[in-house]
């Protein structure tokens, strides 16, 4: 049983926004798990208004490959950390996909907003693709702030472009954004979720088709 003590008044009170809440960045449907229990889902979305860095489309096969992360994170459920030790979940929520499924899809409908590569996708067209990002989930949780009612989003990726002929490792970044949740009510954390999301993916846009240019 989870001790977020702070969470249940604000929990409660947004019970009945839920289910007609929209985020600019993500969305909230209802859900019912095999109990036939209301599930709120949340899911994030890709940054609104990305566009490409160049005018000329790289004559690139990209592949994403699927994050790998801490058994913690390897989950539907939303990671909040009461300290830097534990961690814990937010009660009665869900993303719409585990944590390093998200991210993947969430890299894969960045990148084929910018327009930048002949083709991205989750597997290649052929044998292989040209190149393959593979990427490490070292942080996607909230944390919670002693002695106040807020908590911080932290967002950390380890990112790695490797081309695939020779396996050679040609670029390699730590991508991270946090945003503070001024308070532990779940749609308050969720918004911080979209703010942090939206800055990361946003940095990844601009970042790797200037990555494989020239490549």
């Amino acid at each position: 049983m989870i001790h977020l003590h702070l969470l249940k008044h604000s929990l409660r009170a947004f019970g009945g926004l839920v289910l007609g809440g929209i985020l600019s960045g993500c969305a909230v449907i209802s859900a019912f798990d095999e109990a036939a229990t209301p599930l709120d889902v949340f899911e994030l979305r890709a940054p609104p208004g990305i566009k490409a860095t160049s005018q000329q489309v790289l004559a690139r096969d990209v592949i994403v490959e699927l994050p790998r992360t801490s058994g913690a994170l390897a989950t539907d459920r939303i990671m909040i950390r009461p300290n830097t030790l534990q961690a814990q979940y937010l009660p009665d929520v869900r993303w719409s996909e585990p944590t390093p499924v998200m991210v993947q899809t969430l890299m894969l409908r960045t990148l084929e907003a910018t327009g930048a590569v002949r083709y991205v996708g989750r597997e290649p067209l052929g044998v292989s693709g040209d190149y393959a990002v593979l990427t490490e989930v070292v942080d996607f949780q909230a944390e919670l702030a002693e002695d106040t009612d807020s908590a911080t989003v932290r967002l950390s990726l380890i990112v790695k472009v490797v081309r695939e002929a020779d396996a050679r490792i040609i670029a390699n970044r730590t991508f991270a954004a946090n945003a503070v949740a001024a308070s532990t009510e779940t749609l308050i954390v969720i918004q911080a979720f979209d703010v942090a999301s939206v800055q990361l993916f946003s940095e990844f846009a601009d970042w790797l088709p200037s990555a494989l240019a020239g490549r």
